[in-house]
C-alpha cells in the first residue's frame, strides 16, 4: 500500500533522504522529513494521542510535542503528499548525514511545540537548513494581524461615527 503522491512538476520521484515532506490534510499540512527506507520524521503534538483528524484540532492548544520516526505510508495515510524542499533557493541544505545523524538523535524525545512559533515545519527545516522556518505559521501570523487591525479599524470607526451622531443631537 503506497500513499497517495500528489504530482507537482517541480516534486516528482520517491522522497530522497533529507527531503522535506509535505503533506496535505484537510485544513492544514503536516510536515515530515524523509530518513530513507519508508521511514520519516516527525513531531505529533503529546496531547493528540491518538491519529485521527479530529485529535489534530487539539495541536493548536497543545505545547508538548513527541519526536516519532514513522513510516511515511502510516503518517500520510488516505492524504496526498509530495517533496518540498521549498526553501533550497534561500537556505543551503545541511549535509544529508548531518541532518540524518541530528534527527535519529532527537527520536522519541519530548520538545516543545507551539503551533504559530515551534510546529511540525520548524521542526523539519530546522533538521534540514539548521533555521527554524514555517510559511504556514507565518501565512497565519500574518492573518491574525490583518484581522486585528481590522477590527481595530471598525472598532474606531464606530466610535468616531457615535461621537459625530451625539455632537448632531
Amino acid at each position: 500500500l503506497r500513499p497517495r503522491v500528489l504530482e507537482m512538476a517541480a516534486y516528482r520521484g520517491d522522497p530522497e533522504p533529507g527531503d522535506l515532506i509535505e503533506i496535505f490534510r484537510p485544513t492544514y499540512q503536516h510536515w515530515a522529513l524523509y530518513l530513507g527506507d519508508g521511514y520519516v520524521i516527525n513531531v505529533a503534538p503529546i496531547d493528540e494521542g491518538s491519529p485521527d483528524r479530529f485529535a489534530s484540532v487539539m495541536s493548536v492548544f497543545s505545547r508538548k510535542a513527541r519526536v516519532r520516526m514513522q513510516l511515511l505510508k502510516d503518517v500520510v495515510g488516505n492524504d496526498t503528499y509530495c517533496v518540498n524542499n521549498k526553501y533550497d533557493g534561500i537556505y543551503t541544505p545541511l549535509p544529508v548525514r548531518e541532518i540524518i545523524r541530528h534527527a535519529q538523535r532527537l527520536i522519541d524525545q519530548e520538545v516543545p511545540y507551539d503551533v504559530l512559533g515551534n510546529n511540525c515545519e520548524h521542526f523539519v527545516t530546522s533538521l534540514r537548513y539548521g533555521k527554524a522556518v514555517s510559511g504556514q505559521a507565518n501565512r497565519a501570523i500574518t492573518a491574525i494581524g490583518v484581522a486585528t487591525v481590522a477590527a481595530g479599524a471598525v472598532t474606531l470607526l464606530s466610535f468616531l461615527r457615535s461621537r459625530t451622531r451625539e455632537r448632531q443631537y
